[in-house]
Protein backbone atom coordinates (compact mmCIF):
# COMPACT_ATOMS: atom_id res chain seq x y z
CA UNK A 1 0.00 0.00 0.00
CA UNK A 2 1.42 3.30 -0.99
CA UNK A 3 2.26 5.61 1.79
CA UNK A 4 -0.50 8.55 2.40
CA UNK A 5 1.53 11.84 2.91
CA UNK A 6 -1.57 13.78 4.53
CA UNK A 7 -0.79 13.29 7.56
CA UNK A 8 1.83 14.12 9.90
CA UNK A 9 2.41 12.74 13.66
CA UNK A 10 -0.67 15.11 15.26
CA UNK A 11 -2.98 13.72 12.96
CA UNK A 12 -1.77 9.71 13.19
CA UNK A 13 -2.18 10.51 17.55
CA UNK A 14 -5.52 11.89 16.72
CA UNK A 15 -6.18 9.26 14.73
CA UNK A 16 -5.36 6.46 16.95
CA UNK A 17 -7.71 8.20 19.70
CA UNK A 18 -10.37 8.32 17.54
CA UNK A 19 -9.72 4.59 16.92
CA UNK A 20 -10.42 3.51 20.57
CA UNK A 21 -12.74 5.92 20.88
CA UNK A 22 -15.07 4.40 18.24
CA UNK A 23 -14.04 0.66 19.16
CA UNK A 24 -14.94 1.46 22.97
CA UNK A 25 -17.97 4.00 22.61
CA UNK A 26 -19.60 3.30 19.27
CA UNK A 27 -18.83 -0.63 18.05
CA UNK A 28 -20.48 -1.90 21.33
CA UNK A 29 -23.20 -0.43 20.95
CA UNK A 30 -24.41 -0.07 17.39
CA UNK A 31 -26.30 -2.80 17.16
CA UNK A 32 -28.75 -1.97 20.45
CA UNK A 33 -29.01 1.53 18.47
CA UNK A 34 -30.03 0.27 15.37
CA UNK A 35 -32.77 -1.97 17.30
CA UNK A 36 -33.91 1.72 18.60
CA UNK A 37 -33.88 3.42 15.98
CA UNK A 38 -31.34 5.98 17.40
CA UNK A 39 -28.31 6.85 18.30
CA UNK A 40 -28.55 7.61 22.23
CA UNK A 41 -27.59 10.86 23.50
CA UNK A 42 -24.74 9.74 25.77
CA UNK A 43 -22.60 8.68 22.60
CA UNK A 44 -22.75 12.30 21.46
CA UNK A 45 -21.81 13.88 24.69
CA UNK A 46 -18.84 11.17 24.55
CA UNK A 47 -17.78 11.92 21.26
CA UNK A 48 -17.79 16.03 22.71
CA UNK A 49 -15.61 15.49 25.66
CA UNK A 50 -13.56 13.79 23.67
CA UNK A 51 -13.20 16.75 21.56
CA UNK A 52 -14.11 14.52 18.06
CA UNK A 53 -17.27 17.19 17.14
CA UNK A 54 -16.91 19.91 15.53
CA UNK A 55 -13.68 20.21 14.16
CA UNK A 56 -13.31 23.73 12.60
CA UNK A 57 -15.24 25.56 15.49
CA UNK A 58 -12.57 28.01 16.98
CA UNK A 59 -11.56 27.77 20.63
CA UNK A 60 -13.30 30.98 21.32
CA UNK A 61 -17.09 29.35 20.23
CA UNK A 62 -16.21 26.13 22.31
CA UNK A 63 -14.32 24.06 19.52
CA UNK A 64 -11.01 22.20 19.29
CA UNK A 65 -9.99 25.31 16.61
CA UNK A 66 -8.43 22.53 14.12
CA UNK A 67 -9.26 21.82 10.10
CA UNK A 68 -10.79 19.42 8.11
CA UNK A 69 -7.92 16.98 8.62
CA UNK A 70 -8.64 16.60 11.38
CA UNK A 71 -12.78 16.03 10.74
CA UNK A 72 -11.37 13.59 7.90
CA UNK A 73 -9.57 11.25 9.95
CA UNK A 74 -12.41 11.02 12.24
CA UNK A 75 -14.65 10.23 9.35
CA UNK A 76 -12.73 7.68 8.22
CA UNK A 77 -12.73 5.68 11.57
CA UNK A 78 -16.02 5.67 12.34
CA UNK A 79 -16.95 4.69 8.60
CA UNK A 80 -13.74 1.95 8.28
CA UNK A 81 -15.85 0.64 11.41
CA UNK A 82 -19.38 0.45 9.27
CA UNK A 83 -21.16 2.50 12.72
CA UNK A 84 -23.37 4.40 10.01
CA UNK A 85 -25.99 5.13 12.90
CA UNK A 86 -24.31 8.45 14.61
CA UNK A 87 -25.13 11.56 12.38
CA UNK A 88 -21.62 12.92 13.50
CA UNK A 89 -20.38 13.73 10.25
CA UNK A 90 -23.66 15.92 9.26
CA UNK A 91 -23.26 17.37 12.30
CA UNK A 92 -19.83 18.85 12.34
CA UNK A 93 -19.00 19.10 8.66
CA UNK A 94 -22.24 20.07 6.70
CA UNK A 95 -24.04 22.11 9.60
CA UNK A 96 -21.60 23.37 11.67
CA UNK A 97 -19.75 25.50 8.75
CA UNK A 98 -23.00 27.88 7.92
CA UNK A 99 -23.66 28.71 11.47
CA UNK A 100 -20.02 29.16 11.66
CA UNK A 101 -19.48 31.51 8.44
CA UNK A 102 -22.98 33.04 8.37
CA UNK A 103 -24.52 33.11 11.88
CA UNK A 104 -24.99 36.14 13.94
CA UNK A 105 -22.51 36.45 17.21
CA UNK A 106 -25.31 35.78 19.35
CA UNK A 107 -26.18 32.42 17.04
CA UNK A 108 -22.55 31.44 17.19
CA UNK A 109 -22.37 32.07 21.22
CA UNK A 110 -25.64 30.30 21.70
CA UNK A 111 -25.34 27.16 19.79
CA UNK A 112 -21.66 26.50 18.54
CA UNK A 113 -20.08 25.68 21.90
CA UNK A 114 -23.13 23.02 22.69
CA UNK A 115 -22.75 21.16 19.45
CA UNK A 116 -19.52 20.97 20.08
CA UNK A 117 -20.03 19.31 23.35
CA UNK A 118 -22.52 16.60 21.95
CA UNK A 119 -25.12 19.12 23.90
CA UNK A 120 -27.27 20.19 20.70
CA UNK A 121 -27.69 17.82 17.56
CA UNK A 122 -27.37 19.77 14.57
CA UNK A 123 -29.47 19.15 11.22
CA UNK A 124 -29.64 20.38 7.69
CA UNK A 125 -32.93 20.51 6.48
CA UNK A 126 -32.87 20.56 2.35
CA UNK A 127 -35.27 18.01 1.01
CA UNK A 128 -38.57 17.88 0.35
CA UNK A 129 -41.24 15.18 -0.57
CA UNK A 130 -41.96 17.20 -4.11
CA UNK A 131 -38.28 18.49 -4.74
CA UNK A 132 -35.62 15.39 -3.97
CA UNK A 133 -32.05 16.60 -5.36
CA UNK A 134 -34.00 19.75 -6.92
CA UNK A 135 -32.99 22.09 -4.33
CA UNK A 136 -34.31 25.38 -6.18
CA UNK A 137 -37.62 23.75 -6.12
CA UNK A 138 -38.40 23.74 -2.64
CA UNK A 139 -41.69 25.23 -1.30
CA UNK A 140 -41.16 25.75 2.64
CA UNK A 141 -41.73 29.00 3.18
CA UNK A 142 -40.35 31.63 5.58
CA UNK A 143 -43.36 35.12 5.52
CA UNK A 144 -41.64 38.15 7.61
CA UNK A 145 -43.87 39.19 10.20
CA UNK A 146 -42.58 42.24 12.18
CA UNK A 147 -39.11 40.90 14.29
CA UNK A 148 -39.95 37.08 13.43
CA UNK A 149 -40.28 34.73 10.58
CA UNK A 150 -43.39 32.21 10.48
CA UNK A 151 -42.37 29.27 8.48
CA UNK A 152 -44.96 26.92 6.94
CA UNK A 153 -43.38 23.18 4.98
CA UNK A 154 -42.11 19.97 5.17
CA UNK A 155 -38.80 18.35 4.88
CA UNK A 156 -37.90 15.07 3.77
CA UNK A 157 -35.12 12.34 4.58
CA UNK A 158 -33.49 14.49 7.22
CA UNK A 159 -30.56 12.84 8.77
CA UNK A 160 -30.29 13.42 12.46
CA UNK A 161 -33.73 14.72 12.32
CA UNK A 162 -35.48 12.62 14.91
CA UNK A 163 -33.12 14.02 17.71
CA UNK A 164 -31.47 17.21 16.13
CA UNK A 165 -32.28 20.60 18.51
CA UNK A 166 -31.02 23.13 15.59
CA UNK A 167 -31.70 22.37 12.30
CA UNK A 168 -30.50 24.96 9.61
CA UNK A 169 -33.55 25.20 7.48
CA UNK A 170 -33.50 25.96 3.46
CA UNK A 171 -36.73 28.00 2.64
CA UNK A 172 -38.48 30.73 0.37
CA UNK A 173 -38.70 34.11 1.64
CA UNK A 174 -39.43 35.29 -2.07
CA UNK A 175 -41.01 32.44 -4.14
CA UNK A 176 -41.30 34.28 -7.21
CA UNK A 177 -37.69 35.13 -7.55
CA UNK A 178 -36.12 31.68 -7.89
CA UNK A 179 -33.28 30.43 -6.68
CA UNK A 180 -32.43 34.18 -5.53
CA UNK A 181 -35.70 34.03 -3.36
CA UNK A 182 -33.96 31.09 -0.98
CA UNK A 183 -32.95 31.97 2.32
CA UNK A 184 -31.74 29.76 5.24
CA UNK A 185 -32.71 30.05 9.12
CA UNK A 186 -31.63 28.43 11.90
CA UNK A 187 -34.80 26.48 13.37
CA UNK A 188 -34.57 25.35 16.96
CA UNK A 189 -36.39 22.32 17.36
CA UNK A 190 -38.21 22.87 20.43
CA UNK A 191 -40.16 25.96 18.85
CA UNK A 192 -44.03 25.63 18.83
CA UNK A 193 -45.65 24.24 15.60
CA UNK A 194 -42.27 22.12 14.36
CA UNK A 195 -43.27 18.20 14.95
CA UNK A 196 -41.34 15.41 13.13
CA UNK A 197 -41.62 11.78 12.28
CA UNK A 198 -38.62 8.98 12.32
CA UNK A 199 -38.84 7.19 8.67
CA UNK A 200 -38.32 3.33 8.69
CA UNK A 201 -35.37 2.51 5.88
CA UNK A 202 -34.01 -0.48 4.49
CA UNK A 203 -30.52 0.10 5.65
CA UNK A 204 -29.08 2.87 8.51
CA UNK A 205 -31.41 1.66 11.32
CA UNK A 206 -29.38 3.26 14.08
CA UNK A 207 -29.55 6.45 11.59
CA UNK A 208 -32.79 8.55 12.90
CA UNK A 209 -33.29 9.70 9.50
CA UNK A 210 -36.83 11.78 9.95
CA UNK A 211 -39.88 13.80 8.13
CA UNK A 212 -40.18 17.53 9.49
CA UNK A 213 -42.96 19.42 9.25
CA UNK A 214 -43.54 23.20 10.22
CA UNK A 215 -46.94 24.75 11.10
CA UNK A 216 -46.78 28.36 11.53
CA UNK A 217 -43.42 27.96 13.17
CA UNK A 218 -42.20 31.20 14.38
CA UNK A 219 -38.46 32.03 15.13
CA UNK A 220 -36.45 35.44 15.58
CA UNK A 221 -35.40 37.53 12.54
CA UNK A 222 -31.77 37.30 14.40
CA UNK A 223 -31.50 33.35 13.15
CA UNK A 224 -31.58 34.33 9.50
CA UNK A 225 -28.21 33.01 8.17
CA UNK A 226 -25.83 35.83 6.23
CA UNK A 227 -28.72 37.75 4.00
CA UNK A 228 -31.86 37.11 3.00
CA UNK A 229 -32.16 35.38 -0.76
CA UNK A 230 -28.77 34.15 -0.49
CA UNK A 231 -29.18 30.41 0.72
CA UNK A 232 -29.06 29.47 -2.80
CA UNK A 233 -25.56 30.74 -2.87
CA UNK A 234 -24.27 29.97 1.00
CA UNK A 235 -25.36 26.05 -0.40
CA UNK A 236 -23.55 25.89 -3.10
CA UNK A 237 -20.56 27.06 -1.86
CA UNK A 238 -20.47 24.55 1.08
CA UNK A 239 -21.34 21.35 -0.81
CA UNK A 240 -18.06 20.81 -2.21
CA UNK A 241 -16.85 19.92 1.64
CA UNK A 242 -20.49 17.94 2.03
CA UNK A 243 -19.79 15.93 -1.36
CA UNK A 244 -16.46 15.60 -0.33
CA UNK A 245 -17.13 14.07 2.99
CA UNK A 246 -19.24 11.56 1.13
CA UNK A 247 -16.28 10.51 -0.87
CA UNK A 248 -14.38 10.28 1.93
CA UNK A 249 -16.99 8.09 3.56
CA UNK A 250 -16.94 6.09 0.85
CA UNK A 251 -13.31 4.98 0.29
CA UNK A 252 -13.01 4.40 3.95
CA UNK A 253 -15.74 2.16 4.20
CA UNK A 254 -14.59 0.27 1.05
CA UNK A 255 -11.24 -0.45 2.97
CA UNK A 256 -12.46 -2.06 5.53
CA UNK A 257 -14.77 -4.08 3.23
CA UNK A 258 -11.45 -5.06 1.48
CA UNK A 259 -10.02 -6.25 4.64
CA UNK A 260 -12.95 -8.00 5.76
CA UNK A 261 -13.28 -9.97 2.54
CA UNK A 262 -9.56 -10.58 2.96
CA UNK A 263 -9.88 -12.29 6.22
CA UNK A 264 -13.00 -14.26 5.18
CA UNK A 265 -11.84 -15.40 2.16
CA UNK A 266 -8.28 -16.71 3.69
CA UNK A 267 -10.34 -18.62 6.62
CA UNK A 268 -12.65 -20.01 4.38
CA UNK A 269 -12.85 -23.33 3.03
CA UNK A 270 -14.85 -24.78 -0.32
CA UNK A 271 -14.11 -27.66 -2.75
CA UNK A 272 -10.90 -28.88 -0.28
CA UNK A 273 -9.25 -25.27 -0.48
CA UNK A 274 -9.38 -21.79 0.66
CA UNK A 275 -11.90 -19.72 -1.36
CA UNK A 276 -8.99 -17.22 -1.92
CA UNK A 277 -6.40 -20.16 -3.70
CA UNK A 278 -9.32 -20.44 -6.64
CA UNK A 279 -8.05 -17.94 -9.66
CA UNK A 280 -11.40 -16.06 -9.72
CA UNK A 281 -11.16 -14.66 -6.58
CA UNK A 282 -7.29 -13.64 -6.74
CA UNK A 283 -8.29 -12.31 -10.12
CA UNK A 284 -11.64 -10.08 -8.52
CA UNK A 285 -9.91 -9.23 -5.21
CA UNK A 286 -6.58 -7.86 -8.02
CA UNK A 287 -9.38 -5.46 -9.77
CA UNK A 288 -10.70 -4.43 -6.50
CA UNK A 289 -7.16 -3.76 -4.77
CA UNK A 290 -6.59 -1.87 -7.66
CA UNK A 291 -9.96 0.13 -7.09
CA UNK A 292 -8.95 0.95 -3.51
CA UNK A 293 -6.04 2.03 -4.08
CA UNK A 294 -7.51 4.50 -6.95
CA UNK A 295 -10.04 5.70 -5.04
CA UNK A 296 -7.55 6.61 -1.75
CA UNK A 297 -5.07 8.66 -4.14
CA UNK A 298 -7.94 10.44 -5.68
CA UNK A 299 -9.65 11.11 -2.77
CA UNK A 300 -6.31 12.31 -0.77
CA UNK A 301 -6.06 14.69 -3.51
CA UNK A 302 -9.17 16.06 -3.26
CA UNK A 303 -8.66 16.38 0.38
CA UNK A 304 -5.66 18.54 -0.16
CA UNK A 305 -7.48 20.54 -3.13
CA UNK A 306 -10.42 21.45 -0.52
CA UNK A 307 -7.42 22.43 1.97
CA UNK A 308 -6.51 24.93 -0.42
CA UNK A 309 -9.52 26.35 -1.53
CA UNK A 310 -9.27 24.45 -5.01
CA UNK A 311 -12.20 22.08 -4.91
CA UNK A 312 -14.48 23.24 -7.11
CA UNK A 313 -18.36 22.15 -7.77
CA UNK A 314 -16.85 20.13 -10.92
CA UNK A 315 -14.37 18.30 -9.02
CA UNK A 316 -16.64 17.29 -6.08
CA UNK A 317 -19.02 16.00 -8.34
CA UNK A 318 -16.73 13.60 -10.22
CA UNK A 319 -15.59 12.24 -6.87
CA UNK A 320 -18.77 12.24 -5.55
CA UNK A 321 -19.66 10.02 -8.83
CA UNK A 322 -16.79 7.76 -8.99
CA UNK A 323 -16.34 7.18 -5.09
CA UNK A 324 -20.13 6.18 -4.68
CA UNK A 325 -20.82 4.20 -7.91
CA UNK A 326 -17.48 2.26 -7.01
CA UNK A 327 -18.27 1.40 -3.49
CA UNK A 328 -21.40 -0.24 -4.39
CA UNK A 329 -20.21 -2.34 -7.47
CA UNK A 330 -17.20 -3.25 -5.29
CA UNK A 331 -19.21 -4.55 -2.35
CA UNK A 332 -21.27 -6.44 -4.48
CA UNK A 333 -18.92 -8.25 -5.62
CA UNK A 334 -17.44 -8.73 -2.40
CA UNK A 335 -20.41 -9.66 -0.93
CA UNK A 336 -20.57 -12.36 -2.84
CA UNK A 337 -17.74 -14.09 -1.75
CA UNK A 338 -19.70 -14.27 1.67
CA UNK A 339 -22.62 -16.68 0.02
CA UNK A 340 -25.16 -17.12 2.14
CA UNK A 341 -23.37 -15.49 5.23
CA UNK A 342 -22.98 -11.89 3.66
CA UNK A 343 -26.68 -12.13 4.03
CA UNK A 344 -26.70 -12.52 7.09
CA UNK A 345 -27.46 -9.55 9.82
CA UNK A 346 -23.93 -10.92 12.13
CA UNK A 347 -21.53 -9.71 8.74
CA UNK A 348 -20.56 -6.07 8.25
CA UNK A 349 -20.32 -6.92 4.89
CA UNK A 350 -24.47 -7.22 4.40
CA UNK A 351 -25.28 -4.38 5.97
CA UNK A 352 -22.73 -2.10 4.26
CA UNK A 353 -23.88 -3.26 0.98
CA UNK A 354 -27.49 -2.11 1.38
CA UNK A 355 -25.84 1.09 3.07
CA UNK A 356 -23.85 2.47 0.73
CA UNK A 357 -26.76 2.62 -2.07
CA UNK A 358 -27.72 5.62 -0.54
CA UNK A 359 -24.52 7.50 -1.14
CA UNK A 360 -25.87 7.41 -5.31
CA UNK A 361 -28.65 9.54 -3.71
CA UNK A 362 -27.67 11.64 -0.75
CA UNK A 363 -25.91 14.68 -1.64
CA UNK A 364 -27.36 14.63 -4.62
CA UNK A 365 -27.97 11.94 -7.19
CA UNK A 366 -25.66 10.23 -9.44
CA UNK A 367 -27.80 11.40 -12.04
CA UNK A 368 -27.38 14.81 -10.77
CA UNK A 369 -23.91 14.70 -10.34
CA UNK A 370 -23.25 13.58 -14.28
CA UNK A 371 -25.23 17.02 -15.06
CA UNK A 372 -22.70 18.90 -13.60
CA UNK A 373 -19.89 17.28 -15.07
CA UNK A 374 -21.28 17.40 -18.53
CA UNK A 375 -21.79 20.94 -18.56
CA UNK A 376 -18.61 21.57 -17.17
CA UNK A 377 -17.08 19.92 -19.86
CA UNK A 378 -19.93 21.04 -22.51
CA UNK A 379 -21.22 23.72 -21.31
CA UNK A 380 -25.10 24.34 -20.33
CA UNK A 381 -27.43 22.64 -23.21
CA UNK A 382 -29.82 25.90 -24.68
CA UNK A 383 -33.20 26.01 -23.38
CA UNK A 384 -35.73 24.38 -26.15
CA UNK A 385 -37.98 27.04 -28.02
CA UNK A 386 -41.83 26.79 -27.94
CA UNK A 387 -41.90 24.90 -31.53
CA UNK A 388 -39.90 22.21 -30.15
Amino acid sequence: MFKRTLFDETHEAFRDMARRFVARDITPHHTAWEDEGRVSREAWLKAGEAGLLCASVPEAYGGPGADFLFSSIFLEEMARAGATGPGFWLHTDIVTPYILNYGTEALKQEWLPRMAKGQAIASLGMTEPGSGSDVQGIQTRAVRHGDDYVINGQKVFITNGGTCDILVLACKTDPGAGAKGMSLIAVPTDTPGFSRHVLKKIGGHAQDTGALFFDDVRVPAGNLLGSEGQGFSYLMQELAQERLVTCIRCCAILEGAFDWTVDYITDRNAFGRRIADFQNTRFKMAEMKAEVVKMRVFVDRCIEMHLAGDLDAADAAIAKLYTSETLSDCLDTMMQFFGGYGYMADYPIGKAWIEARAGRVAGGSSEIMREIIGRDVLGKPPRPSPSQ
